[in-house]
């Protein structure tokens, strides 16, 4: 299965005619930086005091409490996300194009 995902994210990006160990190594280094956009986009969203909470939850690794955080603080946080990782393969389709 994880090979199929691979296979589909590779494709989505548009490098899915490089080799298979630079795909993975591609979709591993864009995967961060998409998880950082995404990260990103949302702690924008937030007051300062807010910012400080939301870090003491994600270190604390408490996927429910900041679920439960984000939903209450930024209404469609999913969404922001979604948009914000749209954006960087835009970004990376726009850097690989010729």
């Amino acid at each position: 299965m994880q090979d199929e995902l691979t296979a589909l994210i590779a494709k989505d990006l548009g490098i899915n005619e490089l080799p298979p160990e630079e795909q993975k190594t591609l979709i591993a280094q864009f995967g961060e930086v998409a998880l950082k956009a995404a990260t990103l986009a949302i702690v924008g969203k937030l007051s300062e005091d807010k910012r400080e909470e939301f870090a003491k939850l994600a270190e604390a690794g408490d996927a429910s409490a900041l679920s439960t955080f984000l939903n209450q603080e930024v209404p469609g946080h999913d969404e922001l996300a979604k948009a914000a990782v749209a954006e960087e393969v835009k970004r990376f389709k726009a850097f690989r194009a010729p």
